[in-house]
């Protein structure tokens, strides 16, 4: 099997962040990329805060902190990747840029080198097949925020080998995570459950039928969800719901999977939730 030591991770955002702290806090090392200088500098400040909050736990010491630290490196060079043994992508959920990234990138790559992609719902076989290595290709979906959550769906192409699911299944559980395979399907296994769920509080909403707060204690009350639907939405991102919602009507061509026009206006607004502090909620 592959052994996985340096992880290139492209997009500094709230997943390429998280799944940097992750994987540096597993002793790999880390090259953490981003054309967007300001970005890579927010990132370390969220991961140093992330890791503030265990030393005031007691969970982990300053040494380890710094530790951590120092197997995170930056750069906006997008070659910077080209020594890690793993890639991953984790851009924003838009396939075209996606795959101009990919296609941008792996002509620097060693030809062992995998690529994953950290997407929640586009197809791991159509972008596989943007690249040159379609067998070396394979989704590797964390869930935000990546140090806490525990879930990692490992999701195979068309191509994509069985040395490649298991080498990314195995870094999965390196980190600490518990990973399940998932075969190739428009928002996969959660998404596919989870994002109608909150798309359909988002019609409750629109409807009247509760307030925001109503709907969220309803849920959390009701069904034991640890957080509500909405208050899930601003965390997730409603821009990133949006796109899930698209790509699970577009491929399944089924009404229930349309988007709730609330969501829509909300997004054209840039009410995206925690990222911009006002969704359904303001912060």
């Amino acid at each position: 099997m592959q052994t996985i030591n340096t992880i290139g991770i492209i997009g500094a955002g709230a997943m390429g962040s998280g799944i940097a702290q992750a994987c540096a806090a597993s002793g790999l090392q880390v090259i953490l990329q981003d054309v967007q200088p300001a970005a890579l500098e927010r990132a370390l400040k969220t991961v140093g805060g992330s890791l503030d909050r265990l030393v005031k736990k007691a969970t982990l010491d300053e040494a380890g902190k710094a530790a951590i630290l120092q197997r995170i490196q930056t750069s906006s060079e997008p070659t910077a990747v080209a020594k890690a043994d793993l890639v991953i992508e984790a851009a924003t959920e838009n396939e075209a840029l996606k795959i101009k990234i990919l296609q941008a990138i792996e002509p620097a790559l060693a030809p062992e080198t995998i690529i994953a992609t950290n997407t929640s719902s586009i197809s791991i076989t159509r972008l596989a097949a943007a690249t040159q290595r379609p067998d070396r290709f394979v989704g590797l979906h964390f869930f935000n925020p990546v140090p806490v959550m525990a879930l990692v769906e490992i999701i195979s192409g068309l191509k994509t080998s069985q040395a490649t699911q298991d080498a990314v299944t195995e870094l999965a559980r390196a980190l600490g995570k518990t990973p399940i395979g998932v075969k190739n399907s428009a928002g996969f296994v959660v998404n596919r459950i989870l994002c109608p769920m909150i798309n359909e509080a988002i019609f409750a909403l629109q409807e009247g039928l509760a307030s925001a707060e109503e709907i969220d204690a309803g849920m959390k009350l009701g069904c034991n969800h640890p957080i509500g639907p909405l208050a899930l939405c601003d965390l997730i991102g409603l821009d990133v719901e949006l796109a899930v919602m698209e790509v699970l009507y577009e491929s399944f061509n089924d009404s229930k999977y349309r988007p709730a026009p609330l969501l829509k206006e909300m997004v054209a607004a840039g009410m995206l939730g925690r990222k911009t502090r006002r969704g359904f909620y303001s912060y």
